[in-house]
């Protein structure tokens, strides 16, 4: 059995992850994190689950419950997040981080802090999606400049940042096949007399509306012709799953910043 905690346990991500690690049966949830003014400190992830008692309360310091453990699994707030990637280095326990948002400094330091211990960070945990990433750098590569690429994402209207880290993430993976720098290339949105679009461009552009999971779309468009490929997340059981097989994977590792095209085997 693998020792998991979970942070961010009482969110919509935590409790999927909750539940499908209890029916995967290769796990054993020995406690979960919230915010310290959640009104979910105290109580027990099974009970939250309407499963009974499991042994398994959710405090607000990560720091009283991680030697309990072999992996933290982290869906949260970036700054929560960082902290507790710093707790779990320090202790030598192995992350999963499907946490988004975070910026390039927060990013630098988990890098930092896998030096210490194995960590899978992915903006996001589908295997679908992380298929989908080397679909998209390859046909980038193949069709090359004379296509230009649009990126389409759609999430739920409470959804915080935008664009999404996995469309930023495709547009990384396209500019990759084009040997190009997403930093060079992307263009968010667009609006009033532009002019003609460049060669090179990488649009990318967001849409928030009612309770969408997640669907993300990239365009490549040339001359009498348009191909696209699309994801689209009915449940955020994808994300869950794709998350519990990280950790399973990642706890065999040694020190060292992974991603899930790790986990697959696509590198």
């Amino acid at each position: 059995m693998i020792r998991v905690i979970v942070d961010g346990a009482a969110g919509r991500m935590g409790r999927r992850i909750a539940d499908l690690a209890y029916q995967d049966g290769n796990f054993d949830i020995v406690g979960g994190v919230e915010a310290e003014n959640s009104p979910f400190v105290g109580a027990d992830i099974g009970e939250l689950l309407g499963k009974g008692n499991k042994n398994a309360k959710i405090v607000s310091n990560l720091e009283d419950i991680i030697e309990k453990t072999e992996i933290v699994i982290e869906f949260s707030s970036p700054e929560a997040t960082l902290k507790h990637a710093r707790i779990a280095a320090d202790h030598e326990k192995s992350m999963v981080i499907g946490t988004t948002g975070l910026n390039d400094e927060q990013i630098s330091e988990i890098k930092k802090l896998s030096a210490l211990t194995p960590i899978v960070m992915a903006p996001n945990m589908s295997l679908g999606v992380n298929v989908m990433f080397n679909l998209v750098k390859n046909v980038a590569h193949t069709l090359g400049e004379k296509y230009d690429i649009e990126i389409v994402e759609m999430h739920h209207r409470l959804k915080k940042d935008a664009p999404s880290g996995t469309a930023l993430k495709l547009g990384e993976y396209a500019a990759e096949g084009l040997n190009e720098k997403l930093s060079d290339a992307a263009i968010y949105g667009r609006e009033g007399l532009i002019g003609e679009r460049k060669n090179g461009e990488i649009g990318i552009m967001s849409l928030r509306g009612g309770d969408v999971v997640g669907d993300h779309t990239v365009i490549f468009a040339g001359t009498g012709e348009r191909l696209e490929i699309t994801h689209r997340a009915s449940s955020r059981n994808a994300f869950a799953l794709g998350a519990l097989r990280a950790a399973k994977w990642v706890i065999k590792q040694v020190h060292g910043l992974y991603s899930m095209q790790d986990v697959l085997g696509l590198k």
